[in-house]
């Protein structure tokens, strides 16, 4: 089964008017920060917050009008059935949405919010996508596969149309991989359009299925991962066929480095990330020489997070960065001894965020106490000032 550059040309006519035409600018303060130059492509502008609308809405449109009133069934970690869910609806199409447990509860509201039927259901992406098939059998339905669909496919592809429109001096493409829809449209398009230019694929260090594909041997997959949009145990066989001969290289990150590019999108570029749209970002900062002296496209392909995950993300980073520090200390346990850690705290300009007093630690002496001050600080540099002040008391300091 083939897809040619003419086919996702068309689709992007299809789908002019229906979908967002999604902003790819220069990141002056991103680059800036990672000393690289660095365009986003803005996916998380998309209605539903999420590339995924391209080839859900693309599918749905080449649909014939018994296939319609049948209705459309699809196995979902969120972004494809809230797409998939909302343009649905727009059709008046009805849709089930097959999430396996622990999908993010945005995602869930958000796709019951669009009308469709929410069913609950397996561990993982592959026993959801099971469950969805069972029931699309059962009421002879249409089964839209987020990633191993010629149609889907061709619709996600025309993020790199647009791309290499807004900005033709890209050299370079980092394109999250699950299982591998996004990143075989968007290099057969790329590559049609500009021959030369890198298509650099980016999967997580718990699901790495295409570069085990490409290796041709078997890796272990699974566990909890702040990227679940791509949590994907197999790469697709049609998708990973057309996108393995135009796919430059594949790089794999770790969890931190999801970490640091949502932190970085929230903090530096003043946007939101999910895991996934922040797998680009998260490489070039963790493989900054790769990327030296290039113009590097990278796609934003979703912005949707649970609040309390974004808030603990932020804070993980400030504790990173040495902002947020949590300092031991093992002192006697008398009137005064906190206010003298405050006192020291205060003149060196920290500000005390938290404090835990520990009294039945058996290895704390039983006239002693333990105290876990969690400071703010400016950097490593004051934080490091703040400790040394402390020692200076005399009393036994441990930093965290």
């Amino acid at each position: 089964m083939s897809v040619t550059f003419q086919d996702i040309e068309a689709a992007a006519k299809r789908l002019e008017g229906h979908i967002v035409r999604t902003p790819c600018t220069f990141s002056q303060r991103l680059s800036a920060s990672t000393h690289r130059k660095i365009w986003v492509k803005s996916e998380n502008q998309q209605y539903t917050s999420a590339f995924k609308e391209r080839g859900a809405l693309n599918k749905l449109l080449t649909l014939s009008d018994s296939e319609r009133a049948r209705g459309v069934f699809a196995a979902s970690a969120g972004n494809h059935g809230q797409g998939l869910a909302y343009h649905a609806q727009r059709l008046g199409i009805p849709a089930t949405i097959v999430m396996p447990v622990g999908t993010p509860f945005v995602k869930v509201q958000k796709t019951q919010s669009f009308g469709a039927n929410v069913v609950i259901e397996g561990k993982s992406y592959d026993e959801a996508s099971a469950t969805a098939q069972t029931l699309c059998e059962e009421r002879q339905g249409v089964y839209v596969h987020p990633f191993n669909d010629r149609d889907v496919i061709i619709g996600q592809g025309t993020i790199a149309i647009e791309m290499l429109q807004q900005a033709p001096e890209l050299d370079t493409l980092l394109v999250p991989i699950g299982g591998g829809g996004l990143i075989a449209g968007v290099a057969i398009a790329a590559k049609a359009i500009k021959p030369w230019i890198k298509v650099i694929g980016v999967e997580a260090a718990m699901f790495p299925s295409f570069t085990a594909r490409r290796r041709g041997m078997p890796v272990p997959m699974g566990g909890s991962t702040i990227a679940e949009g791509i949590a994907v145990k197999e790469v697709g066989d049609l998708s990973f066929e057309l996108a393995n001969p135009h796919v430059d290289d594949v790089v794999v990150i770790d969890e931190a480095d999801f970490e640091r590019g949502i932190a970085a999108y929230a903090n530096v570029e003043k946007t939101v990330a999910e895991g996934a749209g922040a797998a680009g970002l998260g490489a070039i900062m963790r493989f900054p020489e790769r990327f030296k002296d290039q113009n590097v496209g990278t796609i934003l392909c979703g912005g949707n997070i649970d609040l309390r995950l974004l808030a603990s993300v932020l804070q993980r980073e400030l504790v990173r960065e040495k902002r947020l520090v949590t300092y031991r200390i093992l002192g006697d346990d008398r009137p005064g001894m906190l206010s003298l850690m405050a006192d020291t705290i205060a003149a060196k300009g920290g500000n005390i965020v938290d404090v835990a007093h520990n009294r039945l630690v058996l290895d704390v002496p039983a006239k002693g106490a333990e105290f876990d001050i969690m400071v703010e600080t400016q950097d490593a540099r004051h934080a490091f000032e703040i400790s040394e002040a402390l020692r200076s008391t005399g009393y036994a300091l441990r930093m965290d």
